[in-house]
């Protein structure tokens, strides 16, 4: 290898060579540089270029990612790619990207524009025929406006014509792949698929979406056992955030490290996570939202008004899991006591009068599930450490063998939030350590910067400045029932286990009963805090109600508290609905047909997929 076609490891080996690690990764490559000229292989190169990005990445997080290290960070995998194209068959995986999307065009064109600069960054596969060759994104349409659904098109033949392969599986597509099924197949796969009528076949929800996706993956890839597929959100990006760049950077080569873990391991089914906005619904987020609002409001009425901004350098605490979570121990995290402080992210020279403006503008963005103080942000780990069994799928970011498609999403058509976690207890209890999650995050925005919303979330109703999420939190307490009802059941040898149904119901009306308490727990605390905040708001002695230029901040202020009222105070719809005795028997007696069902179901479907319709 010359000179020429090692300039980045050069650099590399030049910069860093001296540290204890990468002493012997130079000294492997000096013997293989020999062993060239006596005919021997170079495949191990190649180890070396894992190995030294690796190292590198480690670096940036621990020195910062700068400038310079990401571009020596490219410049090796460049240059990896150039040696693999010179000097080796290229088998390594293809991918089929898989992104949903309902009345969300801005963000599936942001996602894309990420996975466009990932490819361009990295070049994962080279490029033929002016595209970029080992990559395909398919986009699964549910939107109901046609005008979304048109723009989503032009979308995919703007990124067509820059270098991605695409495939869009638009409404009328996926309704001529549901006609290949024989009337009792589609009839036997309506848990699965759902029963939408052609004019009415929009808005089905991200599970069933995702289920009529999997039939055209799995007669798209056959018996390809080289492809692997990756379902992501509209509303990510292919780069993370760290502490010192929030906005995010291309510090992973996703398709280099899902390779390499596919092609070294046996794994089936791979989670990552996100990194940025909480990946929860803001009814599971409230009580503790409020209790950082108190505590940025306290803080503030302590500080003179004109005092140069005081939220910029506070320290920042340490967090794990779940930490956004009200009832994170339900999910074996020890919940964090007290509030988070808000570290301000006005740019230039400012007092407490345009921190509290700039505060005051992402209050009501809580409610699209952006979250001012609780934003998680990447740590890298060493590769190997990384990769840990799971137990939970993030349905927003999650890689799997083809083999894999016969693990559907279920009781997709009760439309419940928490999906993934349900069908990651049953891919933990029949997949075991095939089942893994890997310290591969994508960034997660929840609202655009141009509105500070999201432009299209399910059980989220707007009028005016009101904002009625009922609906989302209903999906979210029945969703919540469903998981830990599964979770029981799967101690049991649920589902290859078959159980009664009376011991079915029982687990299922117990959990019930336990989930309905906590709730209720959760929403007396919630209005104390709701309490607390409206008078801390409301007090006339603090300065913000003296101050001509906090008057839009105010109002911002106490719309929040109007909205966090309407859906968390003493008489909000959501639990409302939820203590509605009627209205718990009926999602019970469906949950319960759907547990009982799904052995049958899955018969069903692996019959379906074994005919390649």
């Amino acid at each position: 290898m010359t000179t020429r076609q090692s300039e980045a490891l050069d650099e590399f080996f030049n910069k860093y060579g001296a540290h204890e690690d990468i002493q012997p990764l130079a000294e492997c490559r000096r013997l293989i540089e020999a062993g060239r000229r006596t005919g021997e292989a170079d495949k191990p190169l190649l180890e070396i270029y894992h190995q030294a990005t690796s190292f590198l990445e480690g670096e940036m997080q621990r020195a910062g990612c700068l400038n310079s290290r990401l571009e020596l960070h490219r410049r090796l995998f460049q240059e990896m790619e150039s040696h693999i194209s010179r000097n080796e068959k290229d088998n390594r995986f293809e991918f089929i990207i898989v992104i949903p999307v309902a009345d969300r065009p801005q963000h599936l064109e942001n996602c894309l524009n990420s996975l466009l600069e990932l490819c361009r960054r990295f070049g994962y596969g080279g490029i033929s025929n002016h595209k970029y060759d080992k990559i395909t994104v398919l986009v699964a349409e549910d939107s109901k406006d046609s005008g979304h659904s048109v723009r989503n098109r032009e979308i995919l033949h703007h990124f067509e014509k820059r270098g991605l392969k695409t495939d869009y599986f638009g409404l009328s597509e996926q309704i001529q792949q549901l006609n290949r099924l024989h009337q009792a197949e589609r009839s036997a796969l309506k848990p699965i698929i759902g029963d939408n009528p052609p004019t009415n076949f929009y808005h089905k929800g991200a599970s069933i979406t995702r289920n009529i996706s999997y039939l055209k993956l799995n007669r798209l890839t056959g018996d390809n056992d080289r492809t692997l597929i990756w379902f992501i959100d509209s509303d990510q990006a292919f780069r993370v955030n760290t502490e010192s760049r929030p906005g995010g950077v291309y510090a992973i080569n996703y398709f280099h490290r899902l390779n390499r873990l596919f092609s070294t391991t046996d794994s089936l089914v791979l989670t990552g996570k996100v990194v940025g906005d909480p990946p929860v619904s803001p009814a599971v987020m409230a009580g503790n939202f409020l209790e950082d609002v108190i505590g940025f409001l306290a803080d503030l009425a302590k500080l003179d008004r004109q005092q140069g901004c005081r939220f910029h350098s506070r320290e920042k605490r340490q967090t794990d899991d779940a930490f956004y979570h009200d009832m994170a121990d339900l999910f074996g995290f020890q919940p964090k006591a007290g509030s988070f402080h808000y570290h301000c992210t006005r740019k230039g020279d400012h007092d407490h009068v345009g921190c509290f403006s700039d505060f005051s503008v992402k209050l009501n963005r809580f409610f699209d599930g952006e979250h001012p103080t609780r934003q998680t942000y990447y740590t890298h780990q060493a590769f190997a450490s990384g990769i840990k069994p799971a137990r939970t799928v993030y349905t927003g970011n999650y890689v799997f063998r083809t083999k894999a498609l016969e693990y559907f999403i279920p009781f997709a058509t009760l439309k419940l939030r928490m999906a993934g976690p349900v069908l990651g207890r049953i891919l933990k209890s029949e997949l075991g350590r095939r089942f893994v999650s890997a310290n591969l995050p994508m960034l997660h925005t929840r609202t655009l910067d141009e509105t500070g919303r999201s432009e299209f979330r399910p059980g989220i109703d707007r009028n005016k400045d009101r904002i009625n999420m009922s609906g989302e939190f209903e999906r979210q307490f029945f969703g919540d029932v469903m998981l830990f009802t599964v979770n029981e059941l799967t101690e049991l040898g649920y589902p290859q286990q078959p159980l009664s149904e009376k011991s079915v119901h029982q687990i299922l009306y117990r959990v019930e009963a336990s989930m309905l308490q906590k709730y209720t727990v959760k929403h007396a605390q919630i209005v104390t805090k709701l309490g607390r905040l409206k008078r801390l708001a409301d007090d006339r002695r603090n300065w913000w109600w003296h101050d001509p230029d906090c008057r839009h901040a105010l109002a911002n202020v106490q719309q929040f508290i109007c909205n966090m009222d309407y859906n968390f105070g003493k008489d909000s719809p959501g639990y409302r609905m939820i203590n509605t005795a009627h209205h718990r028997k009926k999602r019970r007696h469906d949950i319960l047909q759907a547990l009982q069902t799904f052995l049958q179901d899955r018969s069903n479907w692996q019959e379906t997929l074994s005919k390649r319709q």
